[in-house]
């Protein structure tokens, strides 16, 4: 089995930070694609942050760019999400997401962490 825990969340005023952390653990062989999406209710789950082609890429959202960094711990299967100058637009839940493959040959399978809110005050 595989789980991703998220850590990190919670309420800020605008222009402030918080930092996000997410952990994976369980049978890995290999990670390929891990980051960072956000939902806000009514809407689809949009990318925010991810590392891919195992790890030598990073996307960000438009809107993030220049605001957020995302890095990684690959000795401890770990990403965190800094974010920086944090927006109301940004309040959100912030799912851990991460392309991972259990074992030699295995053709890999995406899995989430279970949430986490970021509410950012104006």
């Amino acid at each position: 089995q595989v789980q991703l825990v998220e850590s990190g969340g919670g309420l800020v005023q605008a222009g402030g930070s918080l930092r996000l952390s997410c952990a994976a653990s369980g049978s890995i062989f290999s990670i390929n694609q891990m980051g960072w999406y956000r939902q806000v209710p009514g809407l689809p789950r949009e990318l925010v942050a991810v590392f891919t082609d195992g790890g030598r890429l990073t996307n960000y959202a438009d809107s993030v760019k220049g605001r957020f960094a995302l890095s990684r711990d690959n000795a401890k299967n770990t990403v965190t999400l800094q974010m920086n100058s944090l927006k109301p637009e940004d309040t959100a839940v912030y799912y851990c997401s991460a392309y991972i493959l259990r074992y030699r040959g295995h053709s890999g399978y995406e899995y989430w962490g279970q949430g986490t809110q970021v509410t950012v005050s104006s």
